[in-house]
């Protein structure tokens, strides 16, 4: 492609490959001085590298969903630090499920890969335990053995994970104060005063609270009922007229009024 120049040419001059390489140098040079005047993220490491050590103590917990099919297993792994000082203390160091379901596998190692890297990299760990809890499934929660509304697997997980750390001493549960414990004591006592009146009121009252007594034998709830006409006034009276054919008819109904009247 042909360039035509409008400008009369006042010089020129030959770009070596020497002064090809300059030219870049300052140009990384100059790069270099604009990124340091930039703002840039501390990136502050939590502690030291710490290299796994060959035994380390851990826990299994067991998360029986009805989500899934098979029981999941969760093992959380802890390392001692400062082993046989005044300053020891149990961190976990990494996490690992197991299951016969393979239908959940694929995020399972993802979230185990993550929440161990999690876990080595130290410092306050705690913030997984809020933030697998707010997990809610689309297809809705369950409720666990005990009555505990789950709304999803993962917030099971994150709530075995809220009970390892209170086990090692990391999270502690909210202290009540003193106006609190005393309500709570107040409302225990009249409770258990309710239910004291209410077994004393029980035992008064003949047979108990829930018994009928039943009546004695002989009694005129166990005879037989018979049917009795309502009004035997008007039972009607039936009389024949003299003897023949339709005389043993008349005696017959005759005698049948009888019987009822006797009944």
């Amino acid at each position: 492609m042909a360039v035509r120049i409008e400008k009369k040419i006042k010089g020129y001059a030959v770009v070596t490959p020497e002064d090809k390489a300059a030219a870049v140098k300052a140009e990384a040079v100059s790069r270099a001085q604009v990124e340091a005047e930039l703002p840039v993220a501390d990136v502050i490491q939590m502690h030291e590298r710490i290299e796994r050590p060959e035994v380390l103590i851990g826990s299994t917990y067991k998360i029986k969903s009805p989500l899934v099919e098979h029981a999941m297993y969760v093992t959380i792994n802890d390392i001692v630090l400062n082993a046989g000082t005044d300053h020891e203390h149990r961190r976990p160091f990494e996490v690992f499920i197991n299951s016969k379901s393979m239908e959940h596998f694929q995020w399972i190692v993802a979230l185990t890969r993550i929440m161990s890297a999690v876990f080595r990299k130290g410092g306050d760990v705690t913030f997984l335990v809020e933030e697998m809890k707010a997990v809610f499934d689309p297809r809705g929660g369950y409720f666990k053995a005990g009555g505990v509304y789950m709304p999803s697997l993962v917030a099971e997980l994150g709530m075995i994970i809220e009970d390892h750390l209170k086990s090692i001493g990391m999270m502690h549960d909210p202290e009540m104060s003193e106006h609190q414990r005393a309500l709570i004591a107040e409302k225990r006592r009249a409770y258990e005063t309710q239910q004291r009146s209410k077994k004393t009121e029980i035992g008064r009252r003949p047979g108990g609270a829930w018994q009928r007594r039943r009546p004695p034998r002989g009694h005129r709830s166990h005879r037989r009922r018979r049917i009795v006409p309502a009004n035997r006034q008007h039972v009607p009276q039936v009389q024949h007229q003299g003897a023949g054919a339709d005389g043993w008819v008349c005696d017959l109904l005759e005698l049948w009024v009888q019987q009822v009247r006797v009944r």
